[in-house]
């Protein structure tokens, strides 16, 4: 009998540690918690790694040192500080609305009628047409005024281009591919609706960001891709108004002193 009960505790205690991956001090690190720390490393977007026996042995000892500075921090009080227990209720706070927003997300699908609406509404704001522009940002007037006169002059909007403060377009000598007009700021989209195509604006533009020369190079129906091509981007587009009409609905729910 003392042989059996013997052996059930050797099966028990080698159960215990297998569910481990270390003991430390007598306190135990859960195997799953390697587990969940592998799989945020190899499922990170930026840099994943490979699951690999290296890989499990470096996070198992990153765990026991963080258990064991842990121990010590709770050793010298420092749990029990305001400040700490400031940022436990805090982080607590993040991880619960992380997980709200993660399971409304999960259990919202829109449906295809809801995905068709999104599409048309799209379509309809991105309007009939499409232009093909160039630009030159300045910061000052008198420097915008000058290149519209060395244009008047001759010289290829392409090279003056090149002092333009839109890095994403003076390297490409201020082309700003195809888009609608809608997509611009109020001021800039005004005086490109108003060029003659091959024409650009014979007084500068003022935006928030600066002066604008404006070329139009030419003018299209607009293209707008099928509704199977969109489909994911239309279904985040309409889980996210989901999410603020859900966020509204609690708010007005709430009882705010």
């Amino acid at each position: 009998m003392k042989l059996f009960i013997a052996a059930v505790l050797a099966l028990t205690t080698t159960a215990t540690f297998a569910q481990n991956a270390a003991v430390v001090n007598g306190k135990p690190i859960p195997s799953s918690r390697v587990d969940a720390m592998v799989k945020q490393l190899t499922n990170n977007p930026q840099n994943p790694q490979k699951d690999t026996p290296e890989l499990r042995a470096q996070v198992r000892q990153e765990l026991i040192n963080r258990e064991i500075f842990t121990q010590e921090a709770e050793k010298r009080g420092l749990s029990d500080t305001p400040e700490f227990k400031a940022q436990m209720d805090f982080s607590r706070q993040q991880l619960l609305i992380r997980a709200l927003v993660n399971d409304f997300v999960n259990n919202t699908k829109p449906s295809d009628a809801e995905l068709l609406a999104a599409y048309n509404e799209q379509k309809k704001g991105a309007g009939d047409k499409e232009y093909r522009a160039r630009h030159i940002l300045v910061e000052k007037e008198e420097d915008a005024k000058k290149i519209i006169t060395d244009l008047k002059k001759g010289k290829k909007f392409e090279d003056l281009a090149k002092q333009s403060k839109d890095p994403g377009s003076a390297a490409n000598g201020g082309d700003l591919d195809w888009s609608a007009a809608g997509n611009y700021v109020p001021e800039f989209s005004n005086a490109l609706t108003k060029l003659e195509k091959g024409k650009f604006t014979d007084v500068p533009v003022k935006t928030q960001f600066g002066f604008h020369v404006i070329r139009l190079d030419d003018v299209r129906p607009t293209q707008f891709p099928p509704l199977e091509q969109v489909k994911p981007q239309l279904s985040q587009l309409v889980t996210e108004k989901k999410l603020r009409e859900f966020q509204e609905e609690l708010s007005k729910k709430a009882k705010v002193e």
